[in-house]
């Protein structure tokens, strides 16, 4: 029998909320800082009608309208009377978007051979002994002081770029899944020799399959960071993107396209990882995360 709610529950340690009560709950910071910006808004425009720090809500929807229905200033105008789609597609969010995720998604692909790398090192003694220390140094070594270096040996293209992200992200994938492989414990790795299996057996089918969950956990860590150095490189030599827009409008106190963009990129981080929380869960209905 479900007992009455009261106040003092809030603070308890042991009670668990409705299912009604948690997604209320979830929102309530959301409309706070939604409130808290519009009284802000209100204000400065209460002082200066053409604040443009804190755009309102009509210069907000102004500002999404031509960022995602307007044509960027070094492409050719779309006409006004063109189909959605094709005003939409020929607008500066896809474009940007599209550039952005490309860098994105191929950092992520060449991110791949660090989880492996890590969990040699965490099977095969002789393999950690040779990486480990190095691996630890670089990762103390800040990716955006190479940057000068990248430009240098990949000019400012697209490649200088991607190889910011993966410099920066890997040696930390590396380590965190060594740390986890190395976790899994030594019993299960000698049975599974006993049962006739190979070291690739143990590798992959033992030590992979059972901290994949993990691992998948760790690469969502690592968007952000992720997304930080493909911020870096796009704001410093780049000719589209997300973060190549956000840098030119601040130029121009764009904050009307500046914001859309923000809460966009905020977005489709969202989305990456609720995609893998989704993947991980799907793939490993076993795994009850602590």
């Amino acid at each position: 029998m479900k007992t009455a709610f009261h106040p003092a529950d809030l603070a308890a340690i042991q009670v668990r909320p409705s299912r009604l009560w948690t997604q209320s709950l979830g929102w309530i910071l959301f409309a706070v800082g939604i409130a808290l910006y519009a009284q802000f808004s209100i204000a400065r425009h209460k002082e200066n009608p053409e604040d443009r720090v804190v755009p309102s809500a009509q210069q907000l929807i102004q500002g999404i309208k031509s960022a995602a229905l307007g044509a960027p200033e070094e492409d050719d105008t779309v006409d006004a009377n063109a189909p959605f789609i094709e005003r939409f597609s020929h607008s500066m969010l896809w474009k940007d978007t599209l550039s952005s995720g490309k860098r994105f998604l191929v950092a992520l692909v060449l991110l791949i051979p660090a989880i492996l790398i890590g969990l040699h090192m965490a099977v095969f003694p002789y393999f950690g002994a040779l990486c480990l220390r190095f691996v630890i140094f670089f990762d103390k070594i800040v990716a955006l002081s190479l940057l000068p270096i990248l430009f240098i040996v990949f000019g400012i293209e697209e490649w200088s770029k991607i190889a910011l992200m993966v410099i920066g992200v890997a040696p930390t994938l590396i380590l965190d899944t060594f740390n986890i492989a190395k976790s899994v414990p030594r019993e299960q790795i000698v049975k599974a020799f006993t049962l006739k299996s190979s070291n690739l057996d143990v590798a992959y089918r033992i030590v992979l399959k059972q901290v994949m969950p993990q691992i998948i956990n760790s690469v969502r860590l690592n968007l952000k960071p992720l997304a930080l150095f493909l911020f870096a490189g796009e704001m410093i030599a780049a000719t589209d993107g997300l973060a190549y827009r956000i840098a030119l409008m601040r130029r121009h106190m764009g904050m009307d396209i500046i914001l859309p963009y923000v809460l966009w990129v905020a977005l489709l981080l969202f989305v990456a990882d609720a995609l893998l929380r989704f993947t991980n869960r799907r793939l490993h209905p076993w795994y009850q995360p602590l």
